[in-house]
């Protein structure tokens, strides 16, 4: 059976999926990893990849992998990811994982949205924008079908536009961005401490807690403002949001959508769709094995 194998390399996990050229996963795998001991990433998706082709009992016809940081100009590792997984930068995978045919390397958030739109919310769309919201936040755009790069793999991290120029810097250094007006890593900071976790400030909100209900509200109005920005920039044809935040379901979208609509440009009547993500925690796994089919 003809199939390729995408991997997607998180902080701490490996999720692997083999899949066949019209889209049928054959197999899911979600592998922990040890990320304080040197390259133990590498060495579970080398036995992840074996496991997959000895239950399927040959090789795969092509292996793609994302992870965060920029991919280099050939595609083939990960340039620029600093702080995090020590060994990625500039590892190539071909060689890795011992491959006559090269192994694509992509942005997470990037391939996240190419599985979207192969098998996802965003199937057969040619201009949508992706925001993924966790511990940061996510993104990734197709613009007429193609799926937006930029000079040196930048475009599309949407999380890092400024909002308020008087805020504290994100990792990048840009002041008062998406990301740390509603990303996880600063909800103590902008809480006063009062919630641990953007979970916690929702389950809060939802109990009916006025303050929790100020800083959720700020932070859905920040992310509208954001999107509108957004939409007349890459004028996509939706909107689709996932990550863990996401999953608050219509304690974000309903509140997102009373912010948006009055901010956004909406020529003869025409408004964007907010969509939620389908692919889940695979959906960089299915991206970059479609990556690596488009090869």
């Amino acid at each position: 059976m003809h199939y390729a194998v995408g991997i997607d390399l998180g902080g701490s996990s490996v999720k692997a999926v083999a899949i066949t050229d019209a889209g049928d996963v054959l197999q899911k795998h979600n592998q922990d990893f040890n990320p304080a001991r040197e390259m133990d990433f590498a060495n579970t998706i080398k036995v992840l990849l074996q496991r997959i082709q000895l239950e399927l009992k040959h090789a795969p016809a092509c292996v793609g992998v994302a992870a965060p940081g920029l991919a280099s100009s050939d595609g083939l590792s990960i340039a620029y990811m600093p702080g995090r997984l020590e060994g990625l930068e500039s590892l190539n995978w071909t060689r890795l994982l011992g491959l006559e045919r090269n192994v694509p390397v992509l942005n997470d958030a990037q391939a996240a949205l190419l599985g979207e739109g192969w098998t996802g919310a965003a199937k057969g769309m040619r201009n949508v924008i992706m925001i993924t919201l966790g511990t940061g936040v996510g993104g990734a755009a197709i613009v007429d079908g193609r799926l937006l790069r930029g000079a040196i793999g930048r475009a599309g991290h949407l999380g890092h536009s400024c909002l308020d120029m008087n805020a504290p810097p994100d990792i990048t250094g840009i002041p008062g961005s998406i990301e740390y007006l509603i990303g996880n890593y600063s909800i103590q900071e902008r809480t006063g401490n009062r919630y641990k976790s953007t979970h916690q400030l929702i389950d809060a909100y939802r109990a009916g807690d006025a303050i929790a209900a100020k800083h959720w509200l700020e932070s859905l109005r920040a992310l509208a403002c954001g999107i509108s920005s957004y939409i007349n920039i890459l004028d996509p044809d939706a909107i689709i949001l996932g990550g863990g935040i996401a999953r608050a379901g219509r304690d974000l979208f309903e509140p997102l959508e009373k912010y948006l609509r009055p901010v956004e440009w909406q020529p003869g009547g025409h408004s964007v769709r907010l969509v939620p993500a389908q692919l889940g925690e695979f959906a960089g796994a299915i991206g970059s094995a479609k990556n690596a089919l488009n090869q």
